[in-house]
């Protein structure tokens, strides 16, 4: 019963904080105005209602006798009224009107109708309250006549109740535009924050953050800061590292190669050339996989124009590519272009024919490649995203690599915040499936 009171709780309640900080201010503000509302409304302004009410038909009776049994003092008596209460007072000889005149859900008119109905009985009265702006008409049947009332609407029900209810409505506003006004300035760090966690999550560079708002969010944004700070500083020494590595390394290899070239015996010469060609692949592939989070700024890009300069760069026939929807989204395009380029060499290395679709769903970009060589077993799909990870042993290594194309791959969509499958696709073949948000 409880858990599903919870779950019923968290569907209503809002998600973001800024909301739910809003209801905990507003909500206390906005009950207690109710109370003070109905208590007084209850309490105080029926009562206060009730009693003007049932004087104002206590006067009209008493003018209703003092007409039956004097009708010859009646003039100086209505003049009186008129001069002392603002009645204004009339006599007719017709019938009442047919057509009410009271407004069903009027706490002034359930009020004198109530009165009305308790001194002269059911259908000897009638009366309107909205006829005119200031004053109530009341109609009293005496005998063959129709005695016309015309009295001040203060004197059938309190005014004050308006000003009530504004002095109390007004100040809840503003308080709650204050505490609008508070709560924005207080959640606005920490939406920085998390907009700099998340472009720091896809691989940019954070260098324009600055921690504000509380001293305990103002921690927590100087706390990433120096984490991300620590983070840069340690990809940027792999990167310089394995740069040294690479210029210490190639300087032998150029003089294996050179002496290489000084050997008489040419298949002797050819196979250690080989060897060192492969030393040299290798040492690329481990450069590229290690500066896989390079310098590169984000920017809007546009998948059309990139897969057509990848159209253009590969030359070949057997790619196709279906371009369903136009799509934009902020990436690195050197780092994108490079992994959608492996995927489809691949494709073209493996098998005959590779086919790209770009689609665009709700707010990520689907982009599906599909191509008709041997596939690889269901068993082996996370290990071929594994570095170093080659599938079959006995492929030579300047077909298959040194197994980093998809690593490198998986680390470049996975730093956009996009996802990678592998499934079996419809050629035959192997189906990759990315996802990459807008």
């Amino acid at each position: 019963m409880f858990s599903g009171l919870n779950k019923l709780i968290k569907l209503i309640l809002p998600k973001r904080l800024f909301y739910r900080a809003l209801i905990i201010v507003a909500a206390p503000t906005i009950i207690l105005q109710l109370i003070i509302t109905i208590v007084f409304y209850d309490s105080i302004w029926i009562k206060a209602n009730k009693n003007t009410t049932r004087s104002l038909v206590a006067q009209l009776k008493t003018i209703q006798e003092v007409y039956k049994n004097d009708k010859k003092n009646l003039d100086f008596f209505t003049d009186s009224y008129k001069n002392n209460f603002n009645f204004e007072i009339g006599i007719y000889q017709n019938e009442l009107p047919k057509i009410s005149g009271e407004r069903k859900f009027s706490p002034m008119d359930r009020s004198l109708r109530r009165e009305l109905k308790s001194t002269f009985g059911n259908n000897n009265y009638w009366f309107s309250t909205s006829k005119f702006k200031n004053a109530v008409e009341i109609k009293i049947k005496s005998q063959n006549d129709v005695i016309e009332f015309l009295v001040p609407k203060e004197m059938v029900s309190a005014s004050s109740v308006r000003l009530f209810v504004l002095w109390t409505t007004l100040p809840s506003i503003v308080l709650i535009v204050i505490a609008l006004i508070f709560l924005k300035n207080q959640t606005k760090p920490l939406v920085r924050l998390a907009k700099a966690a998340e472009k720091f999550g896809k691989g940019d560079y954070v260098n324009d953050f600055r921690p504000s708002g509380a001293q305990e969010i103002r921690k927590a944004a100087y706390e990433f800061d120096r984490m991300a700070k620590r983070i840069n500083r340690h990809l940027n020494q792999r990167s310089e590292m394995l740069s040294g590595i690479s210029h210490d390394l190639r300087t032998p290899l150029t003089r294996l190669k050179l002496q290489l070239a000084m050997i008489s015996e040419k298949e002797l010469s050819n196979n250690m050339s080989k060897d060192i060609d492969e030393m040299e692949k290798m040492l690329n592939d481990y450069l590229h996989f290690a500066k896989t989070q390079s310098l590169e700024s984000t920017k809007e890009v546009n998948l059309a124009k990139i897969f057509s300069e990848i159209k253009k760069d590969i030359n070949n026939n057997n790619l196709e590519i279906l371009i369903t929807d136009d799509v934009n989204l902020k990436a690195r395009p050197i780092s994108l272009k490079r992994s959608f380029e492996n995927i489809i060499m691949n494709g073209l290395t493996y098998g005959k024919k590779v086919f790209v679709n770009i689609q665009k769903g709700s707010n990520r970009a689907l982009i599906i490649f599909e191509d008709d060589g041997p596939g690889i077993p269901e068993d082996q799909y996370k290990n071929v995203f594994k570095p170093f990870f080659r599938l079959d042993k006995s492929r030579s290594l300047n077909k298959s690599g040194v197994g980093l194309g998809l690593a490198i791959v998986e680390d470049v969509i996975n730093s956009h915040g996009g996802s990678i499958h592998l499934s079996k696709s419809k050629y035959k073949g192997l189906l990759f499936k990315i996802s990459l948000p807008f």
